[in-house]
């Protein structure tokens, strides 16, 4: 199956996830925020159905930005990342690395990803700041969530960290068979793994929940995430800009969500939040 990539730039200080935000809207499945603005991703046949193209050429107009459409063949998509696809090692103890990579001496955790065009190679700032901040949880003997879980990246490292059980959600079709085959790369196919919204969540009753999707859907779903978490249970937020963390942290103490600490890096940020 072949994919248009839309890759809008010259934002102009413009935030990123409101441009995210509208083109999800019109049926952009992955995502990626790069030093020029933002790329999104959607079915080529969706894209030349319901007046995609018109609408983002639209938006485009209005708020002044540029905008290049081209077409990815499926069947060349993964010779592209493997061309430019490095390890990364997080703190000196996790390495994410694709499967043709030797694996990384010395480290705790040896997590093997394709990330195919899924969120969740660890070479994001977000994705490397939640791995940091879960590696600093007691995760042995809890029950974990990993909402919008991409690759399943998180969730193989909660895994490795010894959880009870680990739940993995993500509403894209993509990321969804990417994060079932990595729990098989991984040996964690204990992990559940489910498409879906935060509705799909299952019965309540998690000690830790991670979340690294954008600053709309978290400010939406923060609620969903708090009613389905122990007293006590620790809540990871990231995939929004330091500026919006007063407003996350908002929204997290009008859902009995206490915040506790975070990091930032290249003004993204990665928080902890406590029940």
């Amino acid at each position: 199956m072949d994919y248009v990539e839309i890759n809008v730039t010259d934002l102009a200080g413009y935030d990123p996830e409101i441009v995210i935000a509208r083109l999800g809207d019109l049926g952009c499945e992955s995502f990626e925020v790069t030093e020029t603005g933002v790329k999104a991703y959607i079915r080529e046949d969706q894209f030349h159905t319901g007046q995609v193209e018109s609408h983002v050429r639209e938006m485009a107009d209005e708020i002044g930005f540029r905008v290049e459409v081209t077409t990815i063949e499926d069947r060349n998509w993964n010779e592209e990342w493997e061309r430019a696809y490095e390890p990364v090692v997080i703190d000196g103890r996790c390495c994410v690395r694709a499967p043709f990579h030797q694996p990384a001496p010395g480290v705790e955790y040896d997590l093997v990803i394709e990330p195919r065009m899924s969120f969740g190679t660890a070479h994001h700032e977000t994705t490397s700041l939640m791995i940091g901040m879960l590696m600093e949880e007691p995760a042995e003997g809890k029950r974990v969530l990993d909402m919008g879980c991409g690759t399943g990246v998180l969730a193989v490292l909660a895994h490795r960290m010894k959880a009870a059980s680990v739940v993995a959600i993500d509403n894209d079709e993509w990321a969804y068979a990417n994060a079932l085959d990595n729990m098989i790369n991984n040996d964690t196919t204990s992990v559940r793994v489910i498409r879906g919204e935060a509705d799909a969540i299952p019965e309540p009753g998690f000690d830790l929940v991670l979340a690294n999707i954008n600053r709309n859907v978290l400010l939406n779903d923060i609620p969903a995430y708090a009613a389905r978490m122990n007293p006590g249970a620790v809540l990871l937020l990231s995939g929004f800009y330091e500026e919006d963390l007063p407003l996350i942290s908002e929204a997290a103490a009008e859902a009995s969500l206490r915040y506790s600490r975070h990091r930032a890096l290249n003004r993204w940020v990665a928080a902890r939040f406590e029940k």
